[in-house]
């Protein structure tokens, strides 16, 4: 399967501006892979303090950014669509190492590959990079959890 734009991203993930940080899916096999892509701008709100005088993507956006995109190959997975109902939690992170910042004017790539699922529990590999340079590397789990 290919191409989810931001319409279709916004019936996976339950995240809205100024959390949003998954502009485009490029290509998904359900159960396997994804490619995504973040735009970063900027106006994005978290420049303006990190940091004034030379922008830098914040680590942690970094990461929240690929663990959306692994949420919506998992919600791909078990075909669910967001609602007020379901909520997804990040639940771990290992081997996270940055390799190189991400600045205005970047286009973040995120590779997702699902190592294990387990019930209601993922497992998955990821990698952010800006013109096939490595960024960011992880192992990160997350769940979800239905409200009543």
């Amino acid at each position: 399967m290919t191409n989810l734009d931001i319409h279709k991203i916004l019936e996976y993930l339950p995240h809205r501006y100024p959390f949003l940080l998954v502009d485009r899916v490029l290509d998904y096999t359900v159960g396997e892979k994804l490619t995504a892509i973040k735009n970063v701008t900027f106006n994005e709100p978290f420049f303006q303090g990190h940091f004034p005088y030379r922008p830098v993507m914040p680590g942690v956006l970094m990461l929240e950014s690929m663990v959306q995109a692994a949420a919506i190959l998992a919600s791909l997975g078990i075909d669910a669509k967001a609602n007020d109902k379901r909520i997804y939690y990040f639940v771990g992170i290992d081997k996270a190492r940055f390799k190189r910042p991400v600045e205005p004017g970047d286009q973040f790539v995120i590779q997702v590959e699902l190592e294990r699922e387990i019930r209601s529990m993922w497992k998955c590999a990821v990698t952010g990079s800006v013109e096939d340079n490595l960024c960011c590397t992880a192992s990160v789990m997350f769940t979800y959890k239905d409200n009543e």
